[in-house]
């Protein structure tokens, strides 16, 4: 895929690029009914004799990459996930505290604490709500120290 981007533009903003019959690069002012035309023109000014057509720089992009504005928009409409942890009767307090710090970013102590004993408590705590891939990948980093977890969609429920 090639982006076109201009790199610069000399004409004042009433005057366009307008090819007629018979002229090979001719200006006009006036409204300018096509804008998705990429065109950089260097103009010398009405009067010093036309312009000067530049080649427009060609921006590569890898095939299949999105851009950073697709990829904010499809994490903003992307349906947000809880990770939840259940209750077991195999690992100790501690154990469980150093886990959820260790898997889960930004978890500090205090939270960690109140999670896990929030699930020893109620039998679940929801530990985390992320994107669908992220809770999939904490769910099983969190089995894979072998905590009980699961994820579930964030929309249901309160």
């Amino acid at each position: 895929m090639e982006t076109a981007i201009c790199s610069r533009i000399a004409l004042s903003p009433g005057h366009v690029l307008n090819p007629k019959s018979g002229d090979r690069f001719s200006l006009y002012k006036g409204h300018c009914a096509n804008r998705g035309i990429l065109v950089a023109v260097l103009a010398a000014g009405p009067g010093k004799g036309g312009g000067l057509l530049e080649r427009p720089t060609i921006e590569k992009t890898t095939p299949g990459r999105e851009s950073e504005f697709d990829l904010r928009k499809s994490k903003k409409t992307a349906p947000p996930y809880r990770v939840i942890l259940h209750n077991d009767n195999y690992n100790k307090r501690e154990y469980v505290v150093q886990v959820l710090m260790k898997v889960i970013p930004g978890m500090t102590l205090d939270n960690a604490v109140n999670i896990m004993q929030e699930a020893h408590y109620n039998g679940l705590a929801v530990v985390i709500i992320c994107s669908q891939a992220d809770a999939e990948e904490h769910c099983m980093q969190l089995r894979g120290n072998g905590l009980l977890s699961s994820i579930e969609p964030a929309s249901g429920g309160c």
